[in-house]
């Protein structure tokens, strides 16, 4: 009895595990849905525009997002561009942290 429910509790955390990812993907899908059918309304097309409208979503949803919108490329985009700034300015320990800090953080 105890092994089974062992076996049990083992199998249903082993299958949480495979469902996770694609818990994790839906809200991104069902964002970008949104903003896709927000475009094609500001766009003009409307409900009614069939098949102008359903090429226009398939375009958009089949899209890859763009990496310099992605925080980590903007992140490092900014470490880049706040290191140079500080090296220019030659400065160096507690003065180089304080200044990285309020770039980074702006």
């Amino acid at each position: 009895m105890v092994t089974s429910l062992r076996a049990l509790t083992l199998g249903l955390f082993v299958f949480s595990l495979g469902v996770t990812p694609f818990a994790v993907a839906a809200p991104a899908q069902q964002n970008k849905m949104k903003t896709c059918n927000d475009q094609a309304n500001a766009k003009g097309f409307g409900e009614g525009k069939g098949e102008e409208r359903k090429a226009f979503m398939k375009e958009c949803l089949s899209a890859k997002p763009e990496k310099s919108g992605s925080g980590k490329d903007t992140q490092q985009n900014k470490m880049k561009t706040c290191n140079k700034e500080a090296g220019e300015k030659d400065l160096k320990g507690d003065e180089r942290k304080k200044f990285m800090s309020d770039c980074l953080s702006n």
